[in-house]
């Protein structure tokens, strides 16, 4: 079993940035892929980005690309979102996941994502 605490979350102005953080522990050593979801009011779940714990590669939707970094503090246990030029659509619900196949634990689904954390509430405003 791997628990996921995620952190970071808040409200902000658009243009603003956000880091939000997601340490993992139990059996950490069965989860590759680590990352984060979102999903908004009346909107479709979405995978953000993942990064593949093992070499540190990285992937991101196509939306954050350029805006959004993930970055791993492979001591700690512990994955990063680093969220700059935050736009009002970026606003949902952030959930961290860990699965064993990169990149695909950002799915959101419980076979991708086994282990999913309880969300953290990130709201931009205009």
């Amino acid at each position: 079993q791997v628990q996921l605490l995620e952190s970071g979350g808040g409200s902000v102005q658009a243009g603003g940035s956000l880091r939000l953080s997601c340490a993992a522990s139990g059996t950490t050593y069965s989860s590759n892929c680590m990352g984060w979801f979102r999903q908004a009011p009346g909107k479709e779940r979405e995978g953000v980005a993942a990064i593949y714990t093992g070499d540190g590669s990285t992937h991101y939707t196509d939306s954050v690309k350029g805006r959004f970094t993930i970055s791993q503090d492979n001591a700690k246990n512990t994955v990063y979102l680093q969220m700059n030029s935050l736009k009002p659509e970026d606003t949902a619900m952030y959930y961290c996941a860990a699965g064993p196949i990169f990149p695909l634990c950002i799915l959101g689904t419980s076979q991708g994502s086994p282990y999913r954390g309880q969300g953290t509430q990130v709201t931009v405003s205009s």
